[in-house]
């Protein structure tokens, strides 16, 4: 045990510089954003000020092209506010601060994810990063790449990739994974105990974990499958990709709960997106060739460092436990 200790405070400087950097990049996507969505010209013909009704997103209902006086500026704004109030939850629970929970962590070694949400979004957001890369790197190695539908405007872009973490999560994570396990799990018909059981399923008794795991993984599948299967979709080479994305949000899910869960999927999303959109007016250059920039190289540089440690921490976690337990037996 007290080798395992050494070997995590061999490493908490370095991660938790990594977690901090993470973090503030994290933050100051917020003011990005803002400023692509009211302060550039990102939408070209269109502006903030283009009525929210007139999205294909609501092509086919009563709701299409109606005169009601919601932009999409509107829209964003909600939006924000929304993901803020998730952040801020993120950084003061669900017991201790962010800030209180980085100091054990280089002194003591000590990685503790359920103390603070934020601690467990950085990390797994880079692992989810690291493992997407490795798989895409893969996928071009035998001649698959990942092409993104077609965008019909990139402030329209902008928006519903702002817009598809709440989406998804509530949908894939929410009710194709919670429902399930509070039906498979609950000891009680409380509707107070549901929501909590959404909220954090490691309320849940789950005395047989692979039932959950089985869950996950064909949730995961079904997530992979609806990313190139509708309309004007990826192409089949994004299965793999979100397919893994869908397990990892999954099992965040399960273990830390949907404020973890919604916080990757929008930091994989909007904050990507808002940094992208930013290099991309900044420069005047196209949003495809702001994610070759030396900026977006950096930031994923600095998530695969922080995805390597994230990993190496669970090893070196797993296999000392592992080895406690083979040595308590002798």
């Amino acid at each position: 045990m007290q080798v395992s200790n050494k070997i995590l405070q061999s490493i908490g400087i370095p991660f938790t510089a990594l977690l901090s950097v993470i973090f503030g990049l994290l933050l100051v996507s917020f003011p990005i954003g803002i400023y692509v969505v009211f302060e550039t010209n990102v939408g070209g013909d269109i502006n903030f000020e283009y009525p929210l009704t007139h999205l294909e997103l609501f092509t086919g209902t009563e709701f299409y092209q109606m005169p009601l006086d919601v932009s999409i500026g509107d829209a964003f704004v909600v939006l924000w506010t929304f993901y803020l109030v998730i952040f801020v939850i993120a950084i003061f629970g669900p017991k201790n601060d962010f800030i209180k929970t980085l100091s054990p962590i280089i002194s003591l070694g000590k990685y503790s994810t359920r103390v603070n949400y934020m601690i467990g979004i950085t990390k797994w957001f880079s692992i989810l990063i690291l493992i997407s890369t490795l798989i895409n790197f893969v996928q071009v190695e035998i001649g698959l790449e990942i092409v993104p539908p077609l965008a019909e405007n990139d402030l329209i872009q902008f928006f519903y990739v702002t817009l598809a973490p709440i989406v998804e999560e509530f949908g894939f994570r929410l009710f194709l994974i919670g429902v399930p396990l509070f039906a498979i799990y609950s000891i009680k018909p409380s509707l107070k105990y549901f929501v909590r059981c959404l909220w954090y399923p490691a309320n849940l008794d789950i005395y047989d974990a692979k039932k959950a795991f089985l869950l996950i993984i064909f949730v995961g599948v079904l997530f992979g499958f609806a990313h190139i299967a509708f309309g004007d979709s990826w192409s089949t080479g994004k299965f793999a990709q979100a397919a893994a994305s869908g397990i990892i949000l999954g099992w965040v899910y399960l273990r830390y709960g949907f404020v973890a869960s919604l916080m990757i999927h929008w930091a994989a999303n909007y904050f990507v997106f808002s940094y992208a959109n930013f290099i991309s007016q900044l420069n005047v250059i196209s949003i495809e060739d702001a994610f070759s920039h030396s900026l977006m190289s950096t930031l994923e540089i600095l998530l695969l460092l922080t995805g390597i440690f994230s990993i190496s921490i669970l090893c070196v976690k797993r296999f000392y436990s592992k080895k406690e337990c083979v040595d308590m037996h002798y």
